[in-house]
């Protein structure tokens, strides 16, 4: 074979191109004025659009399998919350529709009695709606303020309730709105009854974010856990109405009285809506004017001889 025919190229494997030093530094500057340009001028948002729809069907169809086993354990779980949630709520309506009866039954008997007494029959009291706005900014004191005045038909001293009991009274009073004093403000008082024993006494609030009874005799029969609803005596709350329960009671042998401590039925904290009561007194009949006293007779003088 002629020399002049052979290969004289080195193989792939003895080749030389540019060091391992100039690849670096070339991608590395490349690097650097792609993420500038990117940076700078968003050389490549078109092409990372392009690419993103290309591939969301592709990463949709990744995710098929992940959300059914996940939406899968999710309503499985919910299935099992719903059934138990709906024998719950039967099991309430059934309690419910017991307890209605219960009373239906007890207000016929009411009413026999009643008539068969000849009392007057039970005052109906009427209501208002209202929500609350804002809490007074005082710290010393819990007042609300309502969206109801005097011109929907509030008067001073209307009890306030919600679905868990007496929150307080109206004692302030504006066209539009009104200020509702609540149970736990220190100024506040409320007669009370207690259901276990009748025994009626007056809790005041401002203590410990609660009520107190006071003037109760140390050796009462009082205990924890006794309820205490409206007396109806003062003419201003309906009687019946949940006041609080009693939460600690201390007998101290240094005084007479006890130290009793009444938490109340309504969370305050909670409040949104409420109901306004007409005030019980509007409703009785007026009382009477106390008798006077007759006029002395006159003393005559005797005439002078």
């Amino acid at each position: 074979m002629p020399l002049g025919t052979l290969d004289r190229t080195p193989p792939p494997f003895f080749r030389q191109g540019p060091s391992a030093l100039t690849k670096l530094a070339l991608f590395s500057a490349l690097a650097v004025f792609l993420m500038a340009a990117d940076t700078r001028f968003a050389v490549t948002q078109p092409l990372r659009a392009a690419l993103a729809t290309a591939l969301l069907p592709v990463q949709r169809a990744l995710q098929v399998p992940v959300d059914l086993a996940a939406n899968g354990g999710d309503y499985l779980q919910g299935l099992r919350a719903a059934l138990a949630a709906e024998n719950a709520a039967r099991a309430e309506l059934a309690r419910q529709a017991l307890r209605a009866a219960q009373v239906e039954r007890l207000t016929e008997e009411n009413n026999r009695l009643r008539a068969l007494l000849d009392l007057r029959p039970a005052l109906q009291v009427k209501s208002i709606s209202a929500q609350v706005m804002y809490e007074a900014a005082d710290p010393f004191s819990r007042k609300l303020f309502i969206d109801r005045g005097a011109a929907n038909g509030l008067v001073l001293g209307s009890p306030v309730i919600n679905e868990a009991g007496v929150l307080g009274q109206v004692t302030r009073l504006y066209p539009l709105s009104a200020v509702v004093t609540l149970l736990t403000d220190r100024d506040a008082a409320i007669p009370v009854l207690n259901t276990r024993t009748q025994q009626r006494s007056a809790a005041f609030g401002g203590i410990e974010g609660g009520m107190e009874l006071r003037f109760i005799a140390g050796n009462a029969d009082v205990q924890v856990g006794d309820t205490l609803t409206t007396s109806g005596v003062d003419g201003i709350y309906p009687p019946g109405l949940t006041v609080g329960r009693i939460t600690r009671v201390d007998r101290r042998a240094d005084s007479g009285f006890a130290r009793i401590l009444v938490a109340p039925s309504a969370v305050i904290d909670d409040v949104r809506y409420l109901l306004v009561l007409e005030p019980l007194g509007a409703q009785l009949p007026p009382r009477p004017e106390p008798d006077l006293p007759p006029d002395k007779p006159a003393k005559t003088k005797a005439p002078k001889r």
